[in-house]
């Protein structure tokens, strides 16, 4: 069965009473027996329901409309709301985002300043510790300020300050007279000595030293040294005899085979 708009019913509810009064108007005679009819007042009142029905869905139909238009605009300020919110957290979240890159470069430089103060302390505290030395083919320990002496004294050895690097050499030996420098240290003051013609000074320094360390690696060139000193001394003798202890006591060395060539130029 088709379904009736509401306002079709509308029509056709005030076309029949349209008709009706036109009826009555057209035949006075006849209204008593119009009215007393059943069925057109059946239909009459049937007409009239559905004029009721379709007012009350139209109203019906505009409560459910207002309704939703009301529904819609919550949604919309909830979506505005929404919106609000989440432009909130956008500016929370880059506003966190720049804290925290502050943050990082900050632990970052403080990383950096603590890692240079460890470095400052290593530092500090490796020119106060011993450390491992090794010359001549020996090892050894020293004190940063031991070292230090010591380079210093021969740093004016090798600059040719020979009258400046022998009092230099004394005073490291006195300062430090169990260092593991010291034979090393007392055989080039023998040269520092030799070097500022201190000759005397150098004879007993060489003999000091050969006498001390004879399985030092220097101990030939300190009697070839030795000598050389007596030599300029003018004690041929004593030279002679330094250099023939020298290839006696260590014949396959350099310093035996240049004593050999001296004590033919010896007079």
């Amino acid at each position: 069965m088709r379904a009736h708009h509401p306002f079709a019913l509308s029509r056709r509810y005030w076309s029949a009473v349209a008709l009706a009064v036109a009826a009555l108007v057209a035949a006075p005679g006849a209204q008593a027996g119009l009215f007393e009819d059943d069925e057109a007042r059946k239909a009459i009142l049937d007409l009239r329901a559905r004029a009721n029905q379709a007012d009350e869905l139209r109203q019906a139909q505009a409560a459910t409309l207002k309704q939703m238009q009301e529904q819609i605009q919550v949604l919309q300020r909830s979506l505005l709301d929404l919106n609000n919110q989440l432009d909130q957290i956008r500016g929370d979240n880059a506003r966190l985002r720049g804290q925290l890159e502050q943050t990082q470069r900050e632990v970052a430089e403080l990383q950096r300043k603590q890692k240079d103060i460890v470095q400052s302390v290593d530092d500090r505290v490796r020119k106060l510790e011993p450390q491992s030395v090794t010359l001549d083919g020996r090892s050894f320990t020293a004190d940063p300020e031991e070292i230090k002496m010591h380079d210093e004294a021969m740093a004016l050895l090798r600059n040719g300050e020979f009258e400046r690097a022998v009092p230099a050499l004394a005073g490291f030996l006195r300062k430090y007279p169990e260092s593991g420098y010291g034979d090393s240290a007392r055989y080039w003051m023998g040269n520092a000595q030799y070097g500022a013609r201190a000759y005397k000074e150098a004879v007993q320094t060489f003999r000091a030293f050969a006498t001390a360390a004879p399985e030092h690696p220097r101990a030939p060139e300190a009697l070839l040294a030795l000598a050389n000193s007596q030599a300029e001394l003018r004690d041929s003798k004593a030279a002679r005899r330094t250099l023939e202890e020298l290839i006696k006591i260590y014949p396959k060395s350099e310093a035996a085979l240049a004593a050999k060539d001296r004590l033919l130029t010896l007079k």
